[in-house]
């Protein structure tokens, strides 16, 4: 989707942004994400803002009220929303602008140690759901897996992209938590076995590296089995619903790829 150039925004809007940055002496484009209308950062003499909005008629934008409603419950580092923008027919948030780049998720990546590391932190920091009136697993994926098999109290991310991980000398940051949900701890790590797999990885490398993710172990094999199996239904149905966002296509292999090795008789057990 083409993003809206800063300057095409409504006047009284970016003007009302500039109220809360101080004024703007640069604009830069983010070219990455597929919901926002508009994604920039904000540069003014003293500091950076990264600012997405959306217009009144994109039928996603229910995602960035969703991220300014949950934000202010989650602990650092995600970053903090400083503000928001609501008229004249758009809605713009502005967070704290947190420089990095996006991992690399390609076999072999040095990369993949801080994913692993990052998951592992929020998951212990987020458990419990640190936010209230989040959307159970058990009711998001409810149509594909069983209820039993997600349930949990860790607030999930659900959206693990690379684009959305940051890498930089502190560490890792996660951001855009427009879509998260309350559910099994180890949700997060299964999503990324997935993005693991489209790289280039094998089910089996994927597996090992969730093994050095201590919330792996909680998972039981069989709710494994029904996420696995349930995402990649999901992500078929995707792909067949929006054939013109090229990106769902190999994810939904991937997703299909995984669940065909989880459906594999393991050691010591047999299956009818």
């Amino acid at each position: 989707m083409p993003r809206c150039p800063w300057h095409e925004l409504p006047p009284g809007v970016r003007a009302e942004a500039e109220d809360r940055t101080g004024p703007i002496v640069q604009v830069t484009l983010v070219e990455t994400g597929v919901v926002s209308d508009v994604a920039v950062i904000l540069e003014t003499d003293t500091s950076r803002v990264f600012c997405k909005g959306v217009a009144s008629d994109n039928p996603l934008g229910w995602m960035h009220r969703n991220e300014a409603r949950i934000n202010a419950s989650l602990p650092p580092p995600m970053p903090r929303l400083l503000w928001q923008v609501d008229r004249d027919g758009w809605l713009l948030l502005g967070f704290e602008y947190v420089a990095g780049r996006h991992p690399d998720l390609n076999p072999g990546s040095s990369d993949l140690p801080a994913v692993a590391a990052a998951l592992s932190a929020m998951a212990t920091m987020l458990t419990p759901c640190p936010a209230a009136k989040v959307q159970p697993a058990t009711t998001r994926w409810a149509d594909h897996i069983p209820a039993e098999m997600v349930e949990g109290n860790t607030l999930i991310h659900t959206d693990v992209t690379p684009y959305n991980f940051l890498l930089h000398d502190g560490g890792v940051t996660l951001v855009d938590w427009s879509m998260p949900c309350r559910g099994a701890a180890w949700i997060d790590t299964a999503l990324m076995a997935i993005r693991l797999i489209r790289a280039g990885h094998s089910p089996e490398q994927a597996e090992a590296w969730a093994r050095g993710i201590p919330v792996w172990s909680t998972g039981r094999h069989e709710a494994i089995d029904a996420f696995a199996a349930g995402i990649a239904s999901l992500s078929r149905e995707r792909e067949q619903q929006r054939p013109s966002e090229s990106h769902l296509g190999p994810l939904a292999d991937a997703a299909a790829h995984w669940s065909h090795h989880r459906s594999k008789p393991r050691a010591g057990t047999s299956r009818v």
